[in-house]
């Protein structure tokens, strides 16, 4: 759910007609190297098998989408229906280039309403985006919160992103005390990230 121009908000499922629509085509077209299967697909955007399943056939017939076939263990002349079938995104799909633009667009949004998310639901003195969000392998950690906040509902709020956005996500939530300890004794971690490249979106330690 991102907030729209005008200050309400919206639900991606309005735009792509469902939410499982949505996340598949946000998994898809921003990992397009990859091909994964119908179970990996329900685990990572948190969706029913059916449902995956329904809107991967459409998907396919629209070409944005294709299925293939892996051949581990099929026996020879198996039919496609035989083998265990995997999907990956069509990049000839005309539309492709577009839809994978409007959604890095989408995902700046999201970012924006996940932290005016974590406000509401607690004190949030710093947060940046780090590690694969600034393409940083070195970092164990995609999400750097300093704060109190409650474990349940910031899960909760980290689950919501990761299904909107189309992947999983590290996160790290220090209470400012712990935070500033580390700090002044030079914690490699924290210097890791406070030292190297990030998007910090929230700041005020004055760090």
């Amino acid at each position: 759910m991102i907030p729209d121009v005008s200050g309400q908000e919206f639900k991606l499922e309005q735009l792509f007609g469902s939410k499982t629509r949505a996340r598949l085509l946000g998994l898809f077209l921003m990992n397009p190297e990859k091909a994964y299967f119908v179970r990996e697909l329900t685990r990572k955007i948190d969706a029913q098998l059916n449902s995956v399943r329904r809107e991967l056939k459409n998907l396919v017939e629209l070409g944005l989408v294709v299925e293939k076939a892996g051949t581990a263990g099929a026996r020879p002349g198996a039919t496609l229906a035989e083998k265990k079938k995997y999907y990956a995104v069509n990049m000839d799909f005309v539309l492709c280039d577009d839809l994978r633009s409007m959604f890095k667009k989408m995902q700046i949004l999201l970012k924006k309403y996940l932290v005016q998310e974590l406000e509401k639901r607690g004190n949030v003195e710093y947060f940046a985006f780090t590690g694969r969000f600034v393409e940083r392998s070195d970092v164990p950690t995609d999400i750097v919160i300093v704060g109190s906040i409650d474990p349940a509902e910031l899960q909760r709020s980290i689950v919501q992103f990761e299904g909107d956005l189309g992947h999983e996500i590290n996160y790290t939530l220090l209470p400012k005390e712990e935070f500033l300890y580390r700090r002044q004794v030079a914690d490699r971690f924290l210097m890791s990230i406070l030292g190297g490249e990030k998007v910090v979106m929230i700041n005020r330690l004055g760090v």
